[in-house]
């Protein structure tokens, strides 16, 4: 896919965007080099390759989960404008 200035300007145009010719320019360049990385990207052919969701073989520590605080909605609630079956009242703001 190539871009030009048109297209450049068009994007800022529907951004509300002010770009000066230089900026277009600058812009265009930038983004030309990232859509030819993606193509560049796609070339390569991926079949048999599994998909990671991290690029290193890392695990994350976990803690066991367990209760570690006592249930003190009763306490929270006794200060409340408002409850109702362990819920806060709150006023109506939508109508």
């Amino acid at each position: 896919m190539a871009l030009n200035l048109d297209d450049i300007k068009r994007i800022a145009h529907l951004a509300r965007i002010q770009v000066s010719e230089q900026e277009a320019q600058a812009t265009l360049s930038k983004l030309s080099g990232i859509i030819g990385l993606i193509e560049q990207m796609q070339a390569v052919d991926t079949t048999g390759i599994v998909p990671m969701s991290h690029s290193q073989d890392v695990t994350q520590r976990l803690r066991d989960d367990v209760v570690t605080s006592d249930n003190q909605r009763e306490r929270f609630q006794s200060i409340a404008p408002a409850t109702q079956d362990g819920l806060y009242l709150v006023p109506k703001v939508i109508e």
